[in-house]
């Protein structure tokens, strides 16, 4: 079939903006398990992340509190301190808040739990 010249100009405007539309970019099966795979690992990865984060800032939180109501206000710099502490150095503060009486209580259990 032959068109006249305006509507074969016209046809193939259209074609070529069909194939721009609808291209996409081909994926072998190896490259697609890959990519299904890799995708689900990196979820996997984050929720795991994610958990640990909440983890580590609850106790950091529960912590922080429990002091404050131990041994009065914290100056920012003992603040930071507890707040590098991983979760079981957390955890192990947490018990030990339980018998401070001052500040100095908590200097040194810092002092005598702090890693290198």
């Amino acid at each position: 079939m032959i068109l006249p010249n305006r509507l074969e100009a016209e046809f193939w405007q259209e074609f070529k903006q069909f194939e721009q539309e609808r291209r996409m970019s081909y994926m072998t099966t190896g490259e697609r398990i890959g990519y299904e795979r890799g995708k689900s690992e990196g979820k996997i990865e984050g929720k795991i992340e994610g958990k640990i984060e909440g983890e580590l800032e609850g106790e950091q939180k529960l912590v922080l509190r429990l002091l404050r109501r131990r041994v009065g206000e914290l100056p920012q710099a003992l603040i930071e301190s507890v707040q590098t502490l991983s979760v079981t150095q957390l955890e192990s503060l947490g018990e030990a808040l339980l018998d401070f009486t001052a500040m100095e209580d908590l200097l040194d259990w810092l002092d005598a739990n702090r890693t290198a």
